[in-house]
């Protein structure tokens, strides 16, 4: 049975990767694909490596009903970039460190996680380490669309095996 590894990236690892990994696990679970999809988040940047997420991006989970507790912050790597059939940036500049740190046979596998949502015109996930209770819900609204289009994209590569994954 084949297993699908998807990995979230933003800048520390305590904002938006997180919320993405907290978002994409539920809907997983309630899809019952937990045994055939694996998921984790990381940064690009090591400010935080070991720290639980940001408290306001916790609470703003919680509310929605999304638990962050046991997640913490870690940096990628390159063995990353080999490991995951998905590296998903949360904007631009975490992308373009992704692109550095990826060796080239691996470098299809980097997308921005927007790329999945649906009637979004935005590319980019906004970092709302510097705002208010607002960015971290602008954050959840725009994970949670893009989460659910990232699922039904690898719900068809798992039904479909043969098929190389993008």
């Amino acid at each position: 049975m084949s297993v699908v590894r998807v990995l979230f990236v933003c800048m520390g690892n305590i904002c938006r990767s997180p919320t993405a990994q907290g978002v994409f696990r539920r809907l997983v679970e309630e899809a019952g694909l937990e045994s055939r999809i694996e998921i984790d988040s990381a940064g690009t940047h090591s400010y935080h490596v070991g720290k639980v997420p940001d408290q306001r991006a916790m609470q703003s989970a919680h509310a929605r009903g999304y638990d962050l507790s046991d997640l913490r912050a870690r940096r990628v790597t390159v063995e990353d970039c080999e490991r995951f059939d998905y590296l998903l940036a949360m904007d631009e500049e975490n992308l373009q460190l992704l692109r550095g740190l990826c060796p080239p046979d691996h470098q299809h596998k980097l997308h921005l996680l927007l790329d999945f949502a649906s009637d979004v015109t935005l590319r980019e996930v906004p970092d709302p380490y510097y705002g208010g209770r607002k960015g971290f819900e602008r954050v959840l609204d725009l994970v949670e669309n893009a989460c659910r289009g990232l699922l039904e994209h690898v719900a068809v590569e798992l039904r479909e095996p043969d098929r190389e994954l993008t």
